[in-house]
């Protein structure tokens, strides 16, 4: 069901779950996909905040662990992953990657 790499179907499937996330605030924002725990998702933040130096993004904490079952094992294997209101960058990446989303 949650297959589909479409960021918007994506992102809109995440709104429905997590209403939070559709609010003017966080549309635009970059959204770092991980959870607890996760020392991959550690690293992808340290890269996000490396950028922060030099490019103004925000982006906010995507805990995969608050969606329902079919959405989290979509994601359950591939996190980190950060979506921008229009891509999706899947680790691994580095700073220069994560710069190209912009």
């Amino acid at each position: 069901m949650y297959e589909n790499n479409n960021v918007s179907t994506l992102r809109a499937h995440m709104i429905e779950e997590k209403p939070e996330l559709g609010s003017s605030e966080n549309f635009a924002k970059w959204w770092l996909l991980g959870t607890s725990g996760c020392h991959l998702c550690d690293i992808a933040e340290q890269l996000i905040t490396q950028l922060q130096v030099v490019q103004r993004v925000t982006y906010e904490p995507v805990d995969i662990a608050d969606f329902s079952e079919p959405l989290m094992m979509a994601f359950a294997t591939t996190i980190p992953v950060v979506l921008t209101p229009t891509k999706r960058l899947d680790y691994p990446f580095s700073v220069l990657d994560l710069q190209r989303l912009l």
